[in-house]
């Protein structure tokens, strides 16, 4: 994701939220937190945020999502991106672990994603899924997606996703197919499987991010996740198989435009396979 996303978000939304564009396809029930809710408001809430999710359209590829002059070969700091990127190499697989973080929503608009993917950090082709929260009128919305180039439509496809969800996640490529792949093992209605064609494809990076999706008009408030921490991470370049420290990898610092710090990834664990990203700030 790292792309465009909505406009007004939840009043005129025009752009994605990865990158993505649209063609929703939506479940059921949204995975809402509307705890002191009446029933009738909440299910009108509920109602409205889908509505807006399906008004996402196609925006352009963030591939200027770094910020120049803070680049370097294992730091770097972005507008929109928090976490970790493998690079110089050709990537044909990887994979995720985590436990959806409980959002706290306020009055403001907001949104936050998290995924795993190939491509993207310096290619404009992007093949990505994962999870999404979406703040609308102080409650919070979660949604399993995917994304894949050339269409970059997202694809929203389960929407009882809740926090605290065991959550998997997977991208494999196999000749010009791309299995995407997202496991809910808390709640399954969530999990999906989806495998698309991609002949043009860059696989010149494997990522693990925590993101600020953004609009026509830039990026968007990042909802407060608190903590998002990714484990059992895994990635393969040729005939290697390892973990994230396997290949050249970049620490991404979200920041925005003053260059103040509103999501900070921690150090890999020891393993070399997990990290921590911290909320710092919205905007």
């Amino acid at each position: 994701m790292h792309r465009r996303l909505p406009r007004s978000l939840f009043r005129a939304l025009v752009a994605c939220v990865p990158v993505m564009g649209l063609v929703v396809a939506v479940g059921p029930a949204a995975g809402a937190s509307t705890a002191g809710a009446h029933p009738a408001a909440a299910a009108r809430a509920a109602a409205v945020a889908r509505a807006e999710l399906r008004r996402l359209v196609i925006g352009q590829h963030a591939t200027n999502h770094r910020v120049p002059g803070h680049e370097n070969l294992s730091q770097d700091q972005s507008t929109n991106w928090s976490g970790y990127a493998d690079v110089d190499e050709t990537y044909t697989a990887v994979t995720g672990n985590w436990t959806e973080p409980s959002v706290s929503c306020t009055s403001q608009e907001s949104l936050a994603a998290f995924w795993v993917g190939i491509d993207g950090f310096s290619s404009s082709s992007v093949e990505q899924d994962g999870t999404l929260v979406e703040c609308y009128r102080s409650a919070a919305y979660y949604y399993t997606w995917w994304e894949m180039y050339p269409t970059n439509d997202i694809q929203v496809v389960g929407e009882s996703l809740k926090a605290g969800d065991s959550i998997s996640a997977s991208v494999v490529k196999s000749g010009s197919s791309y299995t995407l792949k997202v496991t809910d093992s808390t709640h399954s209605a969530n999990s999906f499987t989806t495998t698309q064609t991609c002949s043009s494809c860059a696989d010149s990076s494997a990522e693990w991010i925590a993101e600020a999706p953004s609009g026509s008009s830039g990026v968007y408030p990042l909802s407060d996740f608190h903590s998002w921490t990714e484990t059992g991470a895994t990635v393969t370049s040729g005939s290697t198989h390892g973990v994230i420290s396997t290949f050249p990898d970049v620490e991404i610092t979200m920041v925005d435009s003053s260059g103040n710090v509103k999501a900070q990834p921690g150090p890999l664990n020891s393993s070399g396979n997990g990290f921590t990203v911290t909320w710092e700030r919205s905007t």
